[in-house]
């Protein structure tokens, strides 16, 4: 990307920023992004003031359109068969033209709900922690040369998290702008999971560790058991709904896998219906989303397609133990031959590459964030594990964010409202252009100072 020379507007300082902030958290599935503002005066920021954005550009096979970022969730009505082209893969921005096309459309266009002047806006960007070097310089390029924001601040995901509310009902929030204590955060994303430990802030950075799995394997594997039964190779949509509608953490694996099993000729068994779902497939007609039910085993899955038994001609798949088999991978990669600790042992091992005497702060602060944690029974399985695999003397505590989603949204949107804090942290188009990018990541660092 070549710099640019001419200037369209005269160059912001540091002591004089503009009031407004955009705070975006540039997920692999979705792109959170809202307003905050750099006063006090401001309510404190609500998760309905963050929009959720696709992070993708999606193409229809069945209506011929293309659909760019927010455009996938205002216009399209027909979800089925969408082939992805997401410009974030494993964490990092790899194709900055499809997420430029996104950003203009999200925040530039006319038609945008996020419309803003860059050159009277400053950004907070998020990115994954330990970014290589050039991905790093590719992102400060694409805001200051070719959306030319007045300022600036890229920082990780996990290090917002600190700024956002308390999860522990024994700790009250911070002012904003000010970041909570101590805080292991395990963000459980779309293409993997990380786990960092942060100390007011700050993180660890050699004790940050990443398991290689997230929503993307999960509703893989989902995709993957279901075809043995209904065609759904190509419905990625439809599957993560039906991942995200029915799927639930185990609290006793082999229980419930043997409440599930029907057993053979010599060993019959009642199937518990408690566990077993039927799941109403869309088809974006009669059925615009699609719902689960109660599973009845007189309904004939053909019959009911065709409309034969008398009832509404729908499509259905009967979900059993895929529920519970596919989201268990993160506690036991092993189970699809990944090499990886689960969840827990991840965990772990992060929390002891750190000095003993911090050992108890961080496995009594362990705050879950990031939508593939919104299983129910996560949090209660993870610390039931970790409980079981560390001393009696420590204490274990562990806590989802009320919206695990917008979490770290909210931490910068709190971030932004104290004008002081922030412009600590900023770099400005002006100090880009003088300074290099070279000087721009350093200071991001934390490695060079004003």
């Amino acid at each position: 990307m070549a710099r640019k020379q001419s200037l369209a507007k005269p160059l912001t300082g540091p002591d004089n920023l503009p009031q407004q902030t955009l705070v975006v958290d540039n997920g692999a599935h979705t792109i959170k992004a809202g307003f905050s503002s750099t006063s006090f005066d401001d309510s404190e920021p609500k998760p309905e003031d963050c929009q959720v954005i696709a992070n993708c550009i999606a193409r229809s096979t069945r209506d011929k359109r293309t659909y760019v970022g927010p455009e996938l969730l205002d216009e399209c009505w027909d979800f089925g068969e969408l082939a992805f082209r997401r410009p974030v893969e494993k964490g990092f921005v790899v194709n900055w033209e499809g997420e430029k096309a996104i950003w203009e459309r999200s925040f530039v266009d006319e038609r945008a709900k996020l419309k803003c002047n860059p050159h009277e806006t400053n950004l907070v960007l998020t990115e994954s922690p330990n970014a290589p070097a050039a991905l790093q310089r590719n992102a400060d390029e694409m805001v200051f040369e070719e959306f030319e924001f007045a300022s600036y601040y890229r920082t990780t995901a996990p290090t917002l998290n600190s700024y956002g509310p308390s999860p522990f009902p024994s700790t009250s929030d911070s002012a904003p702008g000010v970041p909570l204590g101590c805080l292991l955060v395990v963000d459980v994303g779309h293409s993997h999971t990380t786990i960092t430990p942060l100390y007011h802030g700050r993180p660890f950075h050699s004790a940050c560790r990443r398991l290689e799995i997230g929503g993307k394997t999960l509703t893989n594997r989902m995709k993957e058991v279901l075809s043995r039964t209904v065609e759904v190779q190509k419905e990625d949509w439809i599957v993560q709904e039906i991942k995200e509608d029915v799927g639930f953490i185990s609290q006793s694996f082999s229980s419930d896998l043997e409440r599930v099993w029907k057993g053979g000729l010599k060993d019959p068994r009642e199937i518990d219906t408690s566990i077993v779902v039927d799941y109403v497939l869309p088809d974006y007609e009669a059925v615009k989303r699609g719902f689960a039910r109660p599973h009845d085993p007189t309904i004939s899955r053909k019959q009911r397609a065709l409309g034969l038994d008398g009832g509404p001609r729908e499509h259905i798949v009967t979900i059993g133990n895929e529920r519970f088999t596919v989201p268990e991978l993160l506690f036991t990669p092993s189970d699809i031959g990944m090499q990886q600790a689960g969840l827990p042992g991840t965990i772990l091992q992060s929390i002891y590459s750190l000095p003993e005497n911090l050992w108890q702060l961080f496995l009594a602060n362990i705050l879950v964030v990031g939508g593939s944690s919104k299983f129910a029974g996560f949090t209660e399985r993870l610390e039931s594990e970790l409980r079981s695999r560390v001393s009696e003397d420590y204490i274990v505590r562990v806590a989802q964010a009320k919206d695990p989603l917008k979490n770290v949204w909210l931490g910068g949107a709190r971030l932004a409202q104290n004008e002081a804090v922030l412009k600590e942290h900023v770099v400005t188009r002006q100090e880009y252009l003088e300074h290099g990018d070279l000087w721009t990541r350093r200071r991001f660092a934390g490695k060079v100072g004003r």
